[in-house]
């Protein structure tokens, strides 16, 4: 088993569209891979101050990139997810790569889309996290208080990033600490 934490683009991107990782860092530390394809999403032109953002979180030694090679194990789940192979329901790059990466590796997978990546982390057993539970962590290891996370909450949502409730008020009362 590794503490290593397989992020989405969907998860990180919520941090780093806030211009706030400081929690990551803190958490993650060296702990915190990027799939290959998940540093390719991030690196879109149409978003240079994303990618200048990520590329800071791996020079300081915060993350690292992961590729996914052909003809392991990995690729095979990897290339199966994306393809919706063997009647699996077909999904994104990132999500594909966290998951395969998550389970062959025995890792973390960090992710926030449900949608895709729920029916995977029942049937492989996968362990995950999403942006709530990294803030919950935060505040449970006193990184933040309660109103400073309801502020990180609001700047996420404001710049359109999907959360499971309004306030993270709201969500610490749906979850017990």
């Amino acid at each position: 088993m590794t503490d290593d934490t397989f992020f989405d683009t969907d998860c990180l991107s919520a941090f780093l569209w806030i211009n706030d990782t400081d929690i990551l860092q803190a958490l993650y530390r060296g702990k915190i891979v990027l799939p290959d394809p998940v540093y390719q999403e991030l690196s879109n032109p149409c978003i240079p101050h994303i990618k200048k953002r990520v590329d800071g979180l791996l020079r300081d030694g915060t993350a690292l990139i992961q590729q996914i090679n052909i003809g392991t194990e990995e690729y095979k789940l990897y290339d199966s997810l994306v393809k919706g192979l063997d009647g699996q329901k077909r999904i994104g790059r990132g999500e594909a790569a966290g998951i395969a990466l998550a389970k062959t590796r025995n890792g973390i997978l960090a992710s926030n889309n449900y949608r895709d990546i729920l029916p995977y982390i029942k049937k492989y057993g996968i362990r995950h996290i999403d942006t709530g539970s990294i803030l919950k962590e935060a505040l449970r290891k006193k990184l933040i208080t309660e109103p400073e996370g309801n502020v990180i909450w609001q700047k996420m949502l404001d710049k359109n990033r999907k959360l499971p409730a309004d306030t993270f008020s709201e969500y610490l009362n749906g979850i017990p600490l």
